[in-house]
């Protein structure tokens, strides 16, 4: 009989030559989730022998990672900020790149009482989400082309208690918005980016599982840019916010599309591998 430590380790190690970058967390998560316990429940019962079940259970999930779907669809959650959020495969799993923009938000509309945000390509809605978390006079309406991800929106603003504060809605970021949604004091968006020629080059686990309605940003990757900046940012309040998160390589044109737009150009954020992946402009 193995115990929890065996398995673990032998999971770690397979996911590991696989390629699979961050193999131990994630074998952590699998086996956690397979024996129904929380990750810490888990270091606590390492040295205890799971039953033939919950082996295979585990045993699933690791063929399924090592088949290349994303740990965060088998998990059906991935965490954000420190907050858990509803993932499936009908919206892009939330990346820690992406915590830069509630973190720079948050910082810029310090000063504004009663904040309305405007979540564009919300996805689970983790952005607008997140920064609703963190401020309880903030409201955050959540937009999405696809019901789908609006569903996952929906549960995931109740799964933390803020349905009061946030609101789903069905829009087009590439088309003009209505009017019915009000102004805003922040437009944060995380689009569509993947020039469409490189889609079929990315990693199989996320051309393969994710949304492609998610990854494909037209022929250079700046559709979305180009059609807030044009048509969305109507909705900013004077003085108001615009955040996007940028691809590799495309702040510098981003910056272009925004300042001819009429926005200035505020600040802009690295990740943690030192790419400008964040960039704030002010109407």
């Amino acid at each position: 009989m193995r115990t929890y430590n065996d398995i673990y380790i032998d999971a770690s190690k397979r996911l590991k030559k696989a390629g699979i970058e961050a193999a131990s967390l994630e074998a952590r998560l699998l086996l956690a989730y397979a024996a129904d316990k929380t990750p810490e429940e888990l270091l606590r019962d390492i040295r205890m022998y799971p039953g033939d079940e919950t082996e295979q259970r585990a045993e699933l999930f690791f063929s399924r990672r090592l088949s290349g779907e994303p740990a965060a669809y088998i998990l059906g959650e991935w965490e954000f900020c420190g907050l858990s959020f509803e993932v499936n495969p009908n919206v892009l799993i939330p990346r820690m790149d992406t915590e830069l923009l509630p973190e720079l938000l948050l910082e810029h509309l310090a000063e504004r009482e009663k904040p309305r945000i405007l979540d564009l390509c919300a996805g689970s809605g983790c952005i607008g989400l997140t920064a609703a978390a963190r401020r309880a006079d903030l409201t955050a309406v959540l937009a999405d082309i696809d019901e789908r991800a609006l569903i996952v929106c929906r549960r995931n603003a109740r799964r933390h208690r803020l349905t009061s504060r946030s609101y789903c809605v069905k829009a087009d970021a590439l088309a003009g918005p209505s009017e019915k949604l009000g102004s805003f004091d922040a437009i944060v968006c995380n689009p569509p980016y993947i020039a469409s020629g490189e889609i079929d080059g990315l990693d199989p686990s996320v051309k393969d599982y994710e949304p492609r309605s998610a990854l494909d940003g037209g022929e250079d990757g700046l559709d979305f840019y180009r059609s807030v900046c044009a048509f969305w940012i109507g909705l900013l309040r004077s003085g108001g916010i615009l955040a996007f998160e940028c691809g590799e390589g495309q702040s510098g044109r981003v910056k272009d599309i925004a300042l001819s737009a009429g926005l200035t150009y505020l600040r802009s954020a690295n990740d943690t591998l030192g790419v400008e992946r964040a960039v704030v402009f002010r109407k």
